[in-house]
């Protein structure tokens, strides 16, 4: 298969991203798949209500068919033909954060097939808040299902580059544009109990949503590797966001952290093995690796979050072999980072 790239620069003709944006949705509306930008990371695109597009999107991104996909709509009426039932909370969420980085899980309705929910009985529903990604949403019929539009496992695409590397000759259309700012994937709520569950933690934290909601709860297996708890939802039991090199975090006091770092960048250049670092720009300058990141100051998560899925990529385009990574605070963002982190890392954590 062909890829067609088609570009819309930020200075263009509404006209011109108008006539691109209703081809994509074509495509989509015609059982084809198109990748996208978001405010989080890019999507990867089909109709949500067509068993056969959440098919090609399985195969597409080698994801295992019990992973659900998000669907996305672009207004609140769509809302009504996918969910059966809509608590409350969820109109109060809806009310607050979306448009954006939010998803919330609620029972579906028959309209939605089994194919794009992994079998499950409910479906999870975002309303993005990129305008393009809106505009396609509606160009393609109102329902698109889009997990991130990369090859299962490997880090979320933050870029084009990333999207094209990952999906030329998989897919019909990758739309390259500005967005992807946030850098992380949305917050995911489940609101099928009494007590909202937060199963991915994002830029949507629990103190926001408790703040809208009153109390709610964190999925206990979401930062403990260890866990025995079984995940409510099917994809929390797959590695994600993974780099070719091995990864690992690092805790301790900063001056044994960077002591140990540097120990085995030492040690892996002995054996002509690249060492790569993710660290924070009050200790950057410290680091003797290969390949240093600097993830801007520790106060900051945010800015490391934004730039994390971008790290690893490149880590892998200069064939870094170990990557060692810094730990963050584990509150508000800084919670999704420690999150996306440890996912990429199998857990493993170094004490120092």
């Amino acid at each position: 298969m062909e890829t067609e790239i088609l570009s819309i620069a930020a200075d263009e003709q509404p006209e011109s991203v108008r006539q691109k944006l209703s081809h994509a949705g074509d495509i989509i509306k015609n059982g084809g798949l198109v990748a996208f930008p978001t405010e989080t990371v890019y999507g990867l695109g089909g109709d949500a209500l067509n068993p056969e597009s959440a098919r090609k999107i399985y195969a597409a991104k080698g994801r295992p068919s019990d992973n659900p996909l998000i669907v996305h709509i672009a207004d609140m009426e769509a809302l009504d033909a996918i969910a059966k039932r809509i608590p409350e909370k969820a109109r109060q969420l809806a009310r607050a954060f979306w448009p954006g980085p939010l998803t919330m899980i609620m029972e579906k309705t028959g309209l939605v097939p089994a194919q794009t929910t992994g079998g499950l009985d409910t479906v999870a529903v975002r309303m993005p808040g990129h305008p393009a990604a809106l505009a396609l949403i509606r160009a393609a019929g109102g329902y698109v299902a889009a997990p991130s539009a990369n090859l299962s496992g490997k880090p979320s695409p933050t870029t084009a580059k990333y999207v094209i590397q990952d999906m030329a000759g998989r897919i019909e259309l990758i739309l390259d544009a500005d967005g992807a700012e946030l850098g992380l994937e949305s917050t995911i709520v489940d609101l099928t109990g009494e007590v909202p569950v937060i199963l991915r933690p994002g830029y949507i934290t629990q103190e926001m949503i408790a703040r809208t909601v009153g109390e709610t709860e964190m999925d206990i297996t979401l930062l403990d590797g260890d866990s025995t708890q079984a995940p409510k939802a099917p994809g929390m039991k797959y590695r994600h966001y993974a780099p070719k090199g091995e990864l690992a975090l690092v805790e301790g006091s900063p001056e044994a952290v960077v002591q140990y770092i540097n120990e085995q960048a030492r040690r892996h250049r002995g054996d002509n093995k690249k060492t790569g670092v993710i660290g924070t720009a009050e200790r950057i300058a410290d680091y003797c690796a290969d390949s240093v990141k600097n993830a801007g100051s520790r106060r900051d998560p945010l800015a490391a979050a934004r730039q994390l899925y971008t790290f690893l990529r490149e880590f892998d385009d200069e064939e870094v072999a170990y990557i060692y990574s810094e730990a963050f605070e584990g509150a508000g963002i800084g919670q999704a980072l420690m999150n996306r982190l440890l996912k990429a890392a199998g857990h493993k954590v170094i004490q120092v």
